[in-house]
């Protein structure tokens, strides 16, 4: 058997991306979150379907990581069961690998113990990735074997969350690092980093009230609602373009639902 050699360029779509998966043949029917709310002891099952849209056999293969991301745009896909609040030991899957028919579908059964621990509180979670392995890479069941071939091999790889909130416990908890007005090419944005510092995964929805030196309220400006693990940061942005020069007083507010509500003031100065 000839020797190889290959420059693999991986192509991941997760939840904190906004990369399209439209031209990959391997898609995820249904979302790429499965959540829980489960107590200490409890065992549940489900199931992730994967769908080959070409018109050749795709050969995947399913595995684990632990999985944490930043408001700078870094990821961490550790080994599973390596953060603190990873649930990757509670999950067992089968199949691991696996080829899809043509226009068809496969199915990755999935059981989730939960320890029977009094001690949980919160939020834990892992990822299962998905990924497909192309017939042209040496880890393929169906490509060749034995010629010498130079090049790169584009790798899409999906990651499904799976997530587990242990009951309603948890301190929910948000801490804003960092606030920049900065003035870009098409306007205004007020860029908010906030860091998730209690136990339970929280989605806030985050807006700005803008208050001009007389106290006048000028407006409400919104930004978009995000997923926030514990010990992960996330960067919103609000877009202040059509707010004219002068100085501000901000509301800044993360909404969580219900009485979880963190907000912080800010004083803004907008320049020509």
């Amino acid at each position: 058997m000839k020797s190889r050699i290959r420059i693999i360029a991986a192509v991941l779509f997760l939840i904190c991306l906004t990369a399209s998966a439209s031209d990959a043949d391997i898609s995820i029917v249904g979302g790429l979150v499965h959540e829980k709310t489960a107590g200490p002891g409890e065992i549940y099952e489900g199931s992730i379907i994967v769908k080959n849209k070409g018109d050749r056999p795709e050969e995947i293969r399913v595995y684990q990581t632990d999985y944490l991301c930043y408001f700078d745009g870094t990821n961490d896909y550790n080994s599973p069961g390596k953060l603190e609040r990873s649930n990757a030991n509670w999950v067992s899957f089968n199949p691991h690998r696996m080829i899809i028919p043509p226009e068809g579908t496969a199915k990755i059964n999935y059981t989730l113990k939960v320890p029977s621990d009094p001690e949980l509180k919160g939020t834990y979670w892992s990822m299962l990735m998905v990924e497909e392995i192309p017939a042209n890479s040496p880890l393929s069941s169906q490509g060749e074997s034995d010629e010498l071939q130079v090049g790169i091999i584009q790798i899409v790889r999906y990651g499904i969350q799976m997530t587990t909130h242990i009951g309603d416990s948890g301190e929910r908890k948000l801490e804003f690092l960092e606030t920049k007005l900065l003035k870009e090419t098409e306007g205004r944005v007020l860029q908010v980093d906030i860091e998730n510092t209690g136990q339970r995964f929280i989605r806030p929805y985050l807006w700005a009230d803008l208050y001009d030196e007389s106290g006048r309220y000028i407006g409400r400006f919104d930004s978009d609602r995000k997923r926030i693990y514990p010990g992960a940061s996330v960067r919103y942005e609000v877009n202040l373009s059509s707010v004219p020069e002068g100085d501000y007083k901000a509301l800044v507010v993360a909404d969580g639902g219900g009485d979880y509500i963190f907000g912080a003031n800010y004083t803004l100065k907008f320049e020509k």
